[in-house]
């Protein structure tokens, strides 16, 4: 995949990028593997804002993935490679020899026409899942299960892959895109490959609208609030926060630790931030 850059034939125009969709082969997205999206603008069922600077954005419908992959042994194959709006990653559609149809994440190199298989005695090639315990040491995988059976949790989004670094005992050592390395049970499943898209860090957007489309709303900076809306807020003239930078109730927002979950933390084999 490729960014397809624009004349600067207006201000808009002149650092506005987009994917050149080279990769896609079908348009219209299957029917019967649909399901419709509710837009809340951020806000809960009592209609109180909970996720600030959302709303807006073009209408979209979700496309069902099939993240467990637990169609063990029948053998799939590629009808289309789709754009699906809910994600950063290309989407494939499957044609199961039982006549079942599904969507997975589609790897780099995937293409129409290509068989791929769910089995422990599948190829280690792009599109292939199985268990961790039969992969090959170095393999770059994706969509990778942290409790077995339900589902991909891990390294989804466009251009992402983790490798498997390690076994030893009933889990592997996995080096995450964030640079962590953590343990997943041998029985999780996985899929082999890079996740599709990968030049979608690199792509600007170019103009404010095209946020707006994407249901992004303008992001105030506390500093030009007044001091009731926000702790850094008020002032006379331009301010540097007068304070450590935090959020509108107060939380640290620099070098606060905010993992709670440390009944995980022995899984952690080395943190994403330690040198």
């Amino acid at each position: 995949m490729a960014i397809r850059k624009f004349k600067p034939t207006s201000p808009s125009r002149r650092f506005y990028e987009a994917p050149d969709f080279d990769m896609i082969t079908r348009g219209k997205p299957e029917k019967k593997l649909l399901d419709s999206k509710k837009q809340t603008g951020g806000r809960n069922n009592q209609g109180r804002i909970t996720s600030r600077f959302r709303g807006g954005g073009h209408k979209q419908r979700y496309r069902k993935i099939d993240f467990k992959r637990n169609k063990i042994g029948v053998p799939g194959t590629v009808k289309a490679i789709e754009y699906d709006p809910n994600r950063s990653a290309r989407i494939a559609l499957l044609h199961y020899a039982d006549g079942e149809k599904a969507y997975i994440l589609a790897p780099d190199g995937l293409e129409v026409g290509q068989e791929v298989l769910s089995s422990r005695h599948a190829d280690v090639k792009p599109g292939n899942a199985m268990p961790l315990r039969h992969m090959p040491l170095g393999t770059m995988i994706h969509n990778i299960e942290l409790k077995i059976g339900k589902g991909a949790q891990l390294v989804r989004s466009a251009g992402t892959a983790a490798q498997l670094m390690a076994k030893d005992g009933n889990y592997a050592q996995l080096r995450l895109p964030s640079g962590e390395v953590r343990m997943v049970h041998l029985n999780c499943r996985a899929s082999v490959g890079q996740v599709s898209n990968s030049q979608h860090a690199r792509m600007t957007l170019g103009k404010a609208g095209r946020s707006r489309w994407l249901g992004r709303r303008p992001h105030n900076r506390g500093t030009t609030m007044n001091p009731v809306d926000h702790p850094m807020g008020g002032g006379e003239g331009r301010t540097a926060g007068g304070r450590q930078p935090c959020s509108p109730w107060g939380q640290l927002a620099k070098g606060l630790k905010t993992r709670k979950n440390k009944s995980t933390d022995k899984y952690i084999v080395r943190r994403r931030k330690k040198k």
